[in-house]
């Protein structure tokens, strides 16, 4: 299965990052961009890719280690920026990025002690990926709106294993279909 860590925001801050997101989208040009849909809104901890279902315990064993040794902890959506001249919009955080940055360290750590192969590590860069593009798009205005925006702030408590399904049907727009397949306190180690 198709398996990654997150911070799901809460729906009250999809609500709030769905209304700035529905204004980007009647601007023109915004049908170029491939949108993403507010149910999979997320910050992505570390991605696992596919993962056999005989390490998914041990995985979640080593996740909820995590949650458990991490307090909660403030966070909010802030900002924007892009990935690959334009191939990714995002939304960025605020709040404690630290403790966010220590979370997906132990996120990754937790996946590499279960045994699954995650490549070569990476600083951590908060983001919320909100458009996408199969070709390089000037996403600056874009990136511009959302540097104004501040979302509320909100106390991040637990950690999620979401599974991912990507489309299969082929119809243009479909998007991938999460599943969350557990969840952990953070900061509920005994």
């Amino acid at each position: 299965m198709r398996l990654f860590a997150a911070v799901l925001p809460p729906a009250e801050v999809v609500e709030e990052l769905g209304l700035k997101v529905g204004e980007l989208k009647g601007a023109a040009g915004a049908d170029r961009l491939r949108w993403t849909a507010p149910p999979g809104w997320h910050f992505t901890l570390a991605f696992y890719g596919e993962v056999e279902e005989d390490v998914v315990p041990e995985l979640s064993r080593r996740l909820e280690r995590a949650a458990g040794r991490s307090g909660p902890f403030p966070l909010a959506v802030r900002g924007g920026g892009q990935f690959g001249h334009g191939r990714a919009l995002w939304a960025g955080a605020e709040g404690d990025l630290d403790a966010l940055r220590l979370l997906a360290d132990r996120a990754e750590a937790a996946a590499r002690r279960a045994g699954v192969p995650m490549g070569e590590h990476r600083r951590y860069r908060p983001h919320l990926t909100v458009a996408r593009s199969r070709a390089d798009a000037d996403v600056r205005p874009y990136v511009a709106a959302l540097d104004t925006f501040a979302g509320r702030t909100w106390t991040v408590s637990d950690l999620a294993l979401v599974r991912s399904e990507l489309p299969t049907s082929g119809v243009a727009g479909e998007q991938p279909r999460y599943e969350v397949v557990a969840r952990w306190r953070l900061g509920a180690a005994g």
